[in-house]
């Protein structure tokens, strides 16, 4: 045997792989398992073509042996086994990966999945060792090797004894403390748990000798160990097995290792398909959104699995945009092993399935959303805002898909309303479905523009994302209500009374307000009277397709653009500040112009919008005080 030093580089890692890597010791077992089926699996690629193998994928499998007396804990493959220089390469040098390299030499694609490799994985071992042994045979090989370590001081490597081809690799567990009872990973039940929680869907299957107990023949009472060997893994994928064999835990637990998320899933969507689009899915909806969903680093797409075989870790064909927040896998028969990435995106099967999946999806939404309110509300604080980005997004092309699903604050029930659900108890009367612009509830709960139609007992829906308005203006109507903002130029809500009335009073005061207008430079398309204000002086209202509100958010967006709405300032008929205006009128202009500005500003702020002039504003409100 040879003593060899790990180089300085690889025993900085090794001290950081046994301290700081992995939150939890037990996941050595997982490591050890996905590197023996790596192992099998080479061997399993070479029989393929090599018929001096000799050996056939029914008899592949990994075995686990515990020692209690000696404290030790033994995984062994019959895969392809490892030479003194793969030893030295592989376990010498750390995080050099051996299934990399095998990959290249027998030019794989990287779709190809090779689950585990002897790169920083294999050192996890050290967190429950003191020392682990490797004896490994490579097939074609005559000789067997081994490799011995206590850790970060360096290693032996030489020949040994070994008749089969395969490695078996040796941990000697540390001694137990206060704070780790090591021997945990030495009682059957402890290694049956771990291989079930880790390393189930390992394709290969992992065995064990477990102790059982039996009625001694003869007797009544006495009892007696035997031995049998036992598959720990079902080797069959979750998505795979029936929806009878599984609890809502072992869903939840797939999601969570296997898409990195610490909370469990609000929903899982377990579905098989056959006909035109044949496949197994489980897709899964987060119960929180992660940090980088709405930001351009954020990946969408499904893991796409031919077979049982990861093709595609992400593939985004398989999600519209507007259910992006979906995770999960399909697994279809119907995809070709060695079909190419860019031949996938234009796969006529792919897109049928994902036609399927955005019905599965929609449909099971649609039903929290009528079954379980609560959890839909959950939902849809962390994504309505994509569902409203839906309707908006490819000029409304999927607006149909998922008007439905999308909601809005009401003003009567001071909660998120379905469109449907306003539209069903709309009084015969009301014409239009009402909505209001704002940055929060409170805001635009307190806006003049709301006070008629509030007074005509009517609700307003409350758009407070600035994407609100813009999917409204591409949904355009829903069971033929179109929509109508609280701020358009006409309501279309009085009386053939009240119009004329409001129109001789509007004749009376045209030169004033085409004084006003004059004074204000351009800022307004025109001045008039509102038939909407009831206690507020002022507000401001649009002319056309682009709202105030629209404005606003267009022109906060990174570019050189400046959109501007045709705004118009409205003026109250009933309020004290109209009969001021037209007192002064053609008695003392200089004041009504500066009267005019002051309104202005007013309105401006009560939309949220930024005074023009803050100094000149500044100075208008305190000569009004003097």
């Amino acid at each position: 045997m040879q003593n060899k030093e790990f180089k300085a580089e690889s025993k900085r890692l090794l001290d950081l792989m046994i301290n700081s890597i992995y939150t939890h010791k037990e996941i050595f077992l997982r490591e050890l398992i996905s590197n023996a089926s790596d192992a099998i699996d080479k061997l399993y690629f070479k029989s393929l073509t090599d018929d001096k193998v000799g050996i056939s994928k029914d008899d592949f499998a990994i075995k686990i042996d515990l020692d209690k007396d000696a404290r030790t804990i033994t995984i062994s493959d019959n895969g392809i086994g490892m030479t003194e220089e793969e030893l030295e390469n592989h376990l010498g040098t750390i995080a050099n990966s051996g299934s990399f390299k095998f990959k290249n030499e027998n030019k794989l694609e990287d779709d190809v999945d090779i689950i585990g490799q002897f790169g920083v994985g294999f050192y996890s071992a050290f967190m429950v060792a003191k020392e682990v042994t490797v004896k490994s045979k490579a097939y074609g090989s005559d000789k067997a090797y081994q490799w011995i370590s206590e850790g970060a001081d360096g290693y032996q490597i030489g020949e040994c004894e070994k008749d089969t081809v395969g490695t078996e690799i040796t941990l000697k567990l540390k001694d137990d403390t206060e704070d780790e009872k090591y021997s945990d990973y030495l009682e059957q039940y402890r290694i049956k748990s771990l291989v079930k929680k880790y390393s189930d869907y390992i394709r290969f299957p992992v065995k064990m000798d477990v102790t059982q107990s039996r009625l001694k023949e003869g007797t009544e009472d006495e009892y007696e160990d035997y031995t049998v060997t036992e598959t720990l893994n079902s080797m069959v994928p979750i998505w795979r097995k029936n929806k009878s064999e599984l609890k809502d835990e072992d869903y939840n637990s797939f999601y969570k290792e296997k898409f990195f998320d610490y909370n469990e899933p609000l929903l899982h969507i377990h579905t098989k398909a056959e006909g035109t689009a044949t496949y197994n899915a489980l897709l899964y909806i987060p119960s929180k959104a992660p940090y980088d969903y709405y930001s351009k680093e954020y990946e969408k797409g499904l893991q796409l699995y031919s077979s049982g075989v990861l093709i595609m870790d992400k593939c985004a064909d398989l999600l519209p945009d507007h259910f992006s927040f979906v995770k999960g896998l399909v697994d279809s028969e119907d995809l070709s092993l060695n079909i190419s990435r860019e031949m996938l995106q234009h796969d006529r099967q792919l897109k049928l399935i994902a036609k399927s999946l955005e019905r599965t999806i929609k449909n099971e939404l649609t039903k929290m959303l009528k079954n379980d309110r609560e959890k839909y509300e959950e939902f849809y604080k962390a994504f309505g805002l994509q569902l409203k980005f839906g309707v908006y997004n490819n000029y409304g092309m999927n607006k149909d898909s998922v008007k439905d699903l999308i909601m809005f604050h009401s003003s009567k029930e001071n909660k998120l309303v379905t469109l449907e659900e306003y539209v069903n108890r709309m009084p015969e009367d009301q014409k239009y479905i009402y909505y209001a612009c704002g940055e929060s509830i409170a805001r635009i709960d307190s806006l003049p523009q709301t006070e008629l139609v509030k007074d005509k007992g009517y609700e307003i829906l409350y758009f407070t994302d600035n994407v609100d308005e813009f999917a409204i203006k591409m949904l355009m109507n829903y069971k033929e209500k179109e929509f109508k903002s609280v701020s358009a130029g006409d309501l279309d809500l009085d009386t053939p009374e009240e119009k004329e009335e409001i129109k001789a009073k509007e004749e009376d005061a045209k030169d004033l307000f085409k004084f006003m207008e004059e004074k204000l430079g351009g800022k307004v398309k025109t001045v008039r009277l509102s038939k909407r204000l009831k206690s507020h002086p002022v507000c401001l209202t649009s002319d056309g397709e682009v709202s105030v509100e629209m404005e606003k958010v267009l022109n906060a967006m990174p570019n050189d653009q400046k959109v501007q709405a045709d705004k118009v300032l409205e003026i109250n008929p009933e309020h004290p500040v109209f009969e001021t205006l037209k007192s002064i009128y053609g008695k003392d202009n200089e004041k009504l112009e500066k009267y005019s500005k002051l309104l202005y500003n007013q309105a401006l702020m009560i939309e949220g919008l930024p005074v023009e002039n803050p100094a000149e504003f500044s100075n208008l409100v305190c000569e009004l005080m003097k």
